[in-house]
């Protein structure tokens, strides 16, 4: 029998090259994923090594691993002060840290991880039903074009590029507290390719509290490949202004901020751009179903626009396009007012208000049941992709309608929602 493995192969996440875009952790099944106002780190603790968390991360900053000793791994606290990682400790340091050494034990160690990672699944609580996890794809849609990834960055040659602020308009109603504005940035002569559905990160300037320099946040792009303006080599974010946290209270969030206070001819520090599966179907007669609240509208306005200029170019018979769109009240929407010029014969829009006065509340997955008879044969048909972008808590409820959809339908939806995962035909990206 195999002496007990003294090492433990830890996973860790890269904080240089995160994001902070929070899927990791929205992914997690275990819960071993947590973080601070800087960091995101991983738990020896609860973690299983299930990797169920490795294939969504855009960046690969959650794809790294140490040998440690089994009696001392590293600490959430430990972890949520690193500005790197950590150099792998050599056989001398781990033996002086009490473990044999990685390179006299492999076999073991392997072997009594394997046997945890089962044993520890088997104890850990399982996971939530209606999440990214359990139905989120995690492959892109098989026509989608090749997405380019992590261009610039920490490990790239160039750390991050320089843009321009070219453009920034509110696109919310002045007087309401939903201040979001729509930005340009211009990259002039540098190369950057984007995707409809990919993200970029934005780097504040200044240091935060701890005199340190701000990590990149990330950003979904709001324009087509061919740019916002067609033909340039420039592309728009669709960024909310944050002035509370999830609890609601008082904060200035630190990119939001600097990015809706941009003057035309600001210039921006900029990483990316990151996403290999949030992508659009190229081939014809694909349809697109797009549901979305508030700034998650930015991916679908991107494959909006793209479809809307190929059709305008007559050379691409596209499929349908139906956008499910939820705010609080129609002056908090994003984009409401271009949205309702659009053509009735290119894509089908259903809003869903929360909070009008005099008006029962209405969100996305009460919308997405209205219109089941529209929904049932699109969820069938295999050229049909369905996005989802926005708050977190916003996943389950519309989990649930897709289901009850299928099953009013006659559907298997368990069969369904795996055949829609296995083929990139259902994607979550919430935050």
């Amino acid at each position: 029998m195999d002496a007990p493995a003294t090492v433990l192969q830890q996973h860790l996440i890269d904080p240089e090259i995160c994001i902070r875009c929070n899927t990791c952790e929205a992914t997690c099944p275990v819960g071993a994923i947590t973080h601070d106002s800087r960091n995101y780190v991983v738990d020896a603790d609860k973690c299983n090594a299930c990797m169920a968390c490795v294939p969504p991360c855009p960046t690969g900053a959650i794809d790294h691993w140490r040998w440690v000793p089994r009696t001392r791994p590293y600490t959430l606290a430990e972890q949520l002060e690193w500005d790197e990682l950590p150099p792998p400790l050599s056989d001398e340091a781990l033996a002086t840290l009490g473990a044999g050494g990685a390179q006299e034990l492999p076999a073991a160690a392997v072997a009594q991880a394997a046997q945890a990672s089962v044993a520890s699944a088997a104890v850990a609580p399982q996971p939530t039903a209606w999440t990214a996890a359990t139905y989120g794809s995690s492959v892109p849609p098989w026509s989608a074009a090749h997405p380019y990834v992590n261009l610039y960055g920490p490990r790239a040659a160039r750390k991050s590029v320089r843009a321009t602020c070219v453009g920034n308009l509110r696109v919310t109603e002045v007087g309401s507290d939903y201040d979001t504005h729509h930005i340009v940035l211009d990259f002039g002569a540098m190369p950057f390719p984007v995707l409809e559905g990919q993200s970029i990160g934005i780097i504040p300037p200044g240091v935060d509290e701890q005199g340190r320099p701000h990590h990149p946040r990330q950003y979904s792009v709001a324009s087509p490949r061919n740019g916002e303006r067609p033909g340039h080599n420039n592309l728009s974010l669709t960024v909310k202004r944050v002035l509370a946290d999830h609890r609601g209270q008082p904060v200035r969030g630190v990119a939001s901020n600097y990015l809706c206070d941009l003057r035309v001819g600001d210039e921006v520090d900029v990483v990316g751009p990151f996403g290999s599966t949030f992508l659009m179907p190229n081939h014809p007669r694909s349809h697109i179903v797009m549901i979305c609240t508030g700034t998650g509208s930015a991916p679908m306005r991107a494959m909006t626009e793209w479809r809307r200029r190929l059709r305008a170019s007559g050379k691409f018979d596209g499929g349908r396009l139906l956008l499910f769109f939820g705010a609080r009240t129609p002056q908090e929407l994003p984009y409401f007012g271009p949205l309702q010029k659009l053509p009735k014969d290119f894509i089908d829009i259903h809003f869903a208000f929360s909070r009008v006065p005099g008006q029962p509340k209405r969100y996305v997955q009460d919308a997405l049941r209205e219109a089941a008879a529209d929904l049932l044969p699109l969820l069938q048909d295999p050229d049909a992709y369905f996005y989802v972008c926005g708050l977190r808590a916003m996943e389950e409820g519309v989990l649930l309608a897709l289901r009850d959809v299928a099953q009013a339908g006659g559907l298997d939806w368990e069969a369904l929602a795996a055949d829609m995962r296995q083929h990139g035909r259902l994607h979550l990206e919430t935050y």
